[in-house]
């Protein structure tokens, strides 16, 4: 990114504005807000409007935020698995095979844009095609609470190895050769604890995001300085801090931040061209071969021993084009590899996909249900560990969610019931802590239906079930699930909010907590047990020393 300072124009703010308001409109479409700034762009286009240096260099800061924040949540060994690396690296192979060999066949033709496009710049677009998009996944996986699930972490790995494609593919394209200095960046491995040292000492507040930001742009800045692309800066120094105990924290500040500058991103792709009827046909090509990503994604998940279930949720949430993608034909435009016009035909493919990506993973359990016999003619004989039987014939509670609330609620229970509970919780982290003390734990999403296949003995010895989930829609999700199954024995949950509780009653919970009315009960008994044995005490005292009342002035009492 070039580091010059960002200066406003007469229309930046209102142009933002208008972002603002087709981005509000999407959001109430049910499409990520992304689609609505593209439309912005097109719109403003439309009327002759063209982007500013404001727009420009803020919507560099949100590629280098965007990078540094991919560094802060790469976690490499969550990424050594089959399911995850192998499928992202054949189907992203796979993928840009098929979609070069068909556009070369295209350009040898002369069909719309691929006719003047050479072989270099149809494999650009076929590997700008082979992303989904990280930000519809991250939508999708929040809104169901699915984020720590099996098939929730599968489509994030694949994603990140994704990304680190792209970021490969940005240092390759940079229009110059590394300095021989760039030798000297190695020092920077030492340097992490460092800046670990630092993050920790930002504590939580404006300095934490202060922080980061400056790690990003100090990054970035100093890749440029040894001649290498300063948005691979931003991912290094991300990495560097990705094994600190405050990442998350710090990834889920600059959350907004990077969004925000993203808009500019988008609102820059819709200014950079209007789209006409060749680059609608161009578009629309493209979309007839999204289904075949679709369909390679669920192949190759049930190829790697994941169940249907996991595999059709997967596939979905991958089924469609990403905004990494627009990125690299924008970069690839800049470099003369491809045309503008792929740029603008890109971007409304992707938004597009979006559409029909929101649609399908509405649907997603109506399919699987649908065509569950068949797909499971698909699946391997031998799952993955994380998908093996569960029984329960010697189990009288289940504790779903160990978290804050669950972990004290799943001790005193397991103390009540003599260890006959098992917790159940949807990352392997927590899980691994339980069984450790040598509390019965294991992983499972309680959200997804698959997942209830595999219980064994719910109808039997089981009398309580506790949904401590975060998500109101994940307990929701899990009580529907339990109904379902023919259990017929108590059901309680917690809640954060009073609008929650009605929510969770009306599907068959017996007892529910609102945990904030609960903390301020509690701290309200706990400070008035505190109060009388404080009044016990003095009263003991006064019972074992007589005369102490009357040594005592009046003006002291």
């Amino acid at each position: 990114m070039d580091f010059l300072p960002i200066t406003t124009e007469p229309g930046d703010p209102a142009w933002i504005a208008i972002a603002f308001v087709t981005g509000l409109l999407a959001r109430q479409g049910g499409l990520p807000p992304m689609v609505g700034y593209l439309a912005a762009g097109f719109l403003l286009n439309f009327f002759g409007v063209t982007g500013g240096t404001f727009l420009s260099q803020a919507a560099d800061f949100g590629i280098t935020l965007m990078l540094f924040t991919i560094g802060l949540k790469l976690d490499l060994r969550s990424l050594f698995k089959p399911e995850i690396y192998a499928v992202a690296t054949i189907h992203m192979s796979l993928t840009i095979l098929a979609f070069s060999l068909i556009g070369f066949i295209f350009s040898m033709i002369g069909v719309l844009l691929y006719a003047e496009t050479d072989l270099v710049g149809v494999m650009v677009i076929g590997f700008a095609l082979s992303f989904s998009s990280t930000v519809f996944a991250v939508k999708v996986l929040d809104q169901k609470g699915a984020m720590a699930s099996s098939y929730g972490k599968a489509a994030i790995g694949v994603l990140i190895l994704q990304d680190i494609a792209a970021v490969i593919f940005l240092v390759f394209t940079a229009d110059k050769i590394p300095s021989v200095w760039a030798l000297t960046l190695f020092a920077l491995i030492p340097l992490r604890r460092f800046l670990d040292l630092m993050l920790r000492w930002s504590d939580h507040g404006e300095l934490t995001i202060l922080f980061g930001i400056a790690a990003a742009l100090g990054g970035a800045a100093l890749f440029e300085i040894v001649d290498l692309k300063g948005d691979l800066g931003a991912l290094v120094f991300g990495i560097l801090l990705s094994n600190s105990i405050k990442a998350e924290e710090l990834s889920k500040a600059l959350l907004s931040f990077k969004d925000l500058f993203l808009v500019c991103f988008f609102l820059t792709i819709g200014l950079s061209g209007l789209p006409n009827l060749e680059i609608l046909a161009q578009s629309l090509i493209l979309l007839l071969l999204l289904p075949a990503k679709l369909i390679l994604f669920l192949w190759l998940f049930l190829g790697f021993r994941m169940r249907a279930r996991g595999a059709v949720a997967s596939s979905f949430i991958l089924s469609n084009y990403s905004e990494f993608g627009l990125i690299v034909a924008a970069i690839a435009a800049k470099t003369g590899m491809v045309s503008l016009d792929w740029v603008v035909a890109l971007a409304v493919a992707v938004a597009v996909s979006f559409v029909i990506a929101a649609a399908l993973n509405q649907r997603a359990d109506g399919f699987y249900q649908r065509f569950r016999a068949r797909l499971r003619k698909w699946q391997r004989d031998h799952h993955l560990p994380h998908d093996t039987p569960v029984r329960l014939e010697d189990v009288k509670v289940l504790v779903f969610g160990l978290g804050r609330t669950g972990t004290p609620a799943f001790f005193a229970l397991n103390e009540a019931f003599d260890g006959e509970v098992l917790g159940i919780d949807m990352e392997q982290d927590v899980v691994e802590r339980f069984t450790a003390s040598s509390a019965r734990a294991m992983v499972g999403d309680a959200t997804n239906p698959e997942f209830w296949s595999r219980i064994v003995g719910l109808e039997g010895k089981v009398e309580l079930v506790l949904l401590s989930m975060p998500n109101k829609d994940s307990n929701l999700a899990a009580a529907e699930r339990l109904r379902e199954r023919g259990y017929t024995g108590m059901i309680a949950a917690t809640a954060l909010y009073p609008d929650d509780v009605e929510d969770l009653r009306a599907v068959g919970i017996d007892d529910i907590f609102n945990l904030y009315a609960a903390a301020g009960e509690g701290l309200a008994q706990y400070l008035t047990d505190l109060v009388l044995e404080h009044e016990q005490e003095v009263a003991a005292q006064q019972a074992d020393l007589p005369g102490l009342d009357a040594a005592i002035s009046p003006a002291k009492r």
